[in-house]
């Protein structure tokens, strides 16, 4: 599988594995340290590591943050965190970032700094609030127990937990500005 397509499917998956060299400065595991957010170092400036071998590709991906936009930054901070059972890793006027398993950043942005950032160039967020604009699939071991932590956390669920064709377990709901989560495990083999 190439690079590309396995950041991708962490981008979506947001805890796909990404076991590629950077991912925790130094680990051969792509374990993250835990003594500062990945990709930032203090004063939030890209992280230098990046840099640091003369054979990377200085176009390669080193890892993934895949940002919603958000009615109510602190809302969402509130729900993700109880959905997740995370701190978020960065939170500051303007972002929220969760750090999860295998490097990705999961961040949450307020619709307004949006639009303030990409100004007359792009549609403001706002105006498709409540339209699902992103989907988070997260792969878990327990998939029923994390839906029902969403569902108890807020999220208004669109399909339960079913076996789906693709071979994954997976429920769906919406988050409090109608983003989907889609929460997933393997299917249950029986007899192994």
């Amino acid at each position: 599988m190439s690079f590309a397509r396995k950041a991708l499917i962490s981008m979506l998956a947001g805890c796909a594995i990404l076991n590629m060299s950077g991912c925790g400065r130094g680990s051969t595991t792509g374990a993250v340290e835990p003594s500062r957010p990945i990709g930032y170092t203090a004063g939030l400036s890209p992280d230098a590591s990046a840099q640091e071998s003369p054979r990377m590709d200085p176009t390669s991906v080193q890892r993934v943050h895949f940002n919603i936009y958000v009615a109510d930054q602190a809302r969402s901070r509130v729900f993700y965190a109880s959905v997740l059972a995370l701190t978020p890793s960065l939170d500051v006027p303007g972002m929220t970032e969760f750090r999860l398993p295998g490097g990705t950043i999961l961040g949450i942005a307020p619709e307004s700094d949006i639009a303030t950032l990409f100004g007359s160039k792009a549609p403001n967020p706002s105006l498709a609030h409540g339209i699902p604009r992103a989907e988070i699939y997260l792969l878990v071991a327990d998939p029923a127990a994390l839906h029902a932590r969403a569902l108890a956390s807020g999220a208004r669920e669109l399909s339960p937990l079913l076996p789906r064709s693709w071979g994954h377990l997976a429920a769906y709901s919406l988050d409090p500005d109608g983003h989907v989560l889609a929460i997933a495990g393997a299917i249950p083999q029986v007899g192994r």
